[in-house]
């Protein structure tokens, strides 16, 4: 069976309210979907997300002449091959070679996997927590509150785009909200050293309801992760840039982390991120996925822990949680499954086991003008 015909999906929305991290402001959302069609009339959905102009010419220039005519059997080597040219290209490949493999086979993603250990996973409530508006900690509280009212159980809020102390006073007016009830991870995107992240030690000190702190250092710093891990009264998670199962060796070897947060947009291929999780499972080392950027990409993140066998005999299950975007983008509404108590049902039915949203496709259809 081979590769027919490739479509491409720029989309492109701008944001009325920016919103953001420690990384900046955020004034609009992308997202890039192909679908792949074999000879036979086999189809499969695949996502990425970069710089729009860039995705759109690597594809149409070098990746679709490349793939066309090509053999859906030999998805690891065409993926391979495309990673030179761009590695979250390839990632998007991956996707859709993934779900028509499935589908000849008249199984699920996860049938195709071996199966599932589970019908259900958790999810957490991932936000962007600062704005423009000038009450932005009021407004960030706001955003938590109808999250948690929607069912959720658990949350990620930003630090780091702040002076500490502005952060801290943000992160106790949420606290005081939450009551201890629901769980809370933090997330630093790298802003700090470690005498930067010790200043949160006497704060983070007995709050049963922390997750984890998540990337506090750069994550290239491996040996101030081990030592953060001895001093800072708190699980430290990260890892989401990281490309190959085997670039994580460096954390894991040092037991640097208390989890990790692969992306299946940024490690290789579909296959090359199922590799991290056993990676993780055999250090001994919990995965919780970053998927903040797609949401193709967070239904394969769930597949692969439906799949993932359950870090401890603790309870009748338990799974790490995978993040859920809570915030202004409609591209997350592309798959259209929708978290009850704080868990997702997986899918059923052949391939993804889901029809994507041709109507939603057409309307944020990015137009080519430049977008900066």
């Amino acid at each position: 069976m081979q590769i027919h015909k490739i479509d491409t999906f720029p989309l492109f929305y701008r944001l009325p309210k920016p919103y953001g991290d420690a990384n900046g402001i955020k004034s609009y959302r992308a997202c890039y979907m192909i679908r792949i069609t074999t000879d036979t009339g086999v189809e499969g959905w695949g996502e990425c997300v970069d710089w729009l102009p860039t995705l759109h010419k690597g594809f149409h220039e070098r990746i679709i002449p490349y793939l066309t005519g090509k053999s859906v059997a030999d998805r690891n080597l065409l993926v391979r091959s495309i990673k030179k040219w761009h590695t979250r290209a390839a990632s998007a490949v991956s996707m859709a070679l993934t779900e028509i493999m499935a589908k000849i086979c008249g199984v699920s993603v996860c049938g195709l996997w071996g199966g599932k250990f589970r019908e259900k996973v958790p999810v957490y409530a991932s936000f962007q927590s600062y704005s423009e508006e000038m009450d932005w900690q009021k407004h960030s509280l706001r955003t938590v509150e109808n999250a948690v009212n929607q069912g959720f159980d658990k949350i990620k809020v930003k630090i780091g785009g702040k002076s500490i102390a502005e952060d801290q006073q943000h992160i106790l007016l949420i606290q005081n909200s939450l009551q201890g009830k629901i769980e809370l991870a933090l997330d630093a995107n790298q802003s700090y050293d470690v005498a930067a992240a010790l200043k949160w030690q006497s704060l983070l000190e007995g709050w049963p309801n922390l997750l984890w702190v998540e990337e506090p250092l750069p994550i290239s710093h491996t040996a101030g992760y081990a030592m953060l891990r001895n001093r800072l009264n708190a699980p430290l998670a990260g890892g989401e840039n990281i490309e190959a199962a085997a670039d994580f060796l460096p954390i894991l070897t040092q037991h640097a982390l208390d989890f990790i947060t692969p992306d299946p947009l940024h490690v290789t291929g579909i296959d090359g991120y199922r590799e991290t999780l056993r990676l993780a499972r055999n250090f001994g080392i919990r995965t919780t996925p970053h998927t903040f950027d797609g949401a193709l990409t967070r239904l394969y993140a769930i597949f692969a822990q439906a799949c993932l066998e359950a870090w401890s005999k603790m309870g009748t299950d338990t799974i790490e949680p995978v993040e859920w975007d809570v915030m202004d983008n409609p591209f997350t509404k592309l798959i259209p499954i929708y978290p009850s108590d704080g868990e997702i049902t997986v899918p059923s039915g052949h391939g993804i086991g889901i029809e994507i949203d041709l109507e939603m496709l057409e309307f944020y259809q990015w137009n080519g003008s430049s977008y900066v």
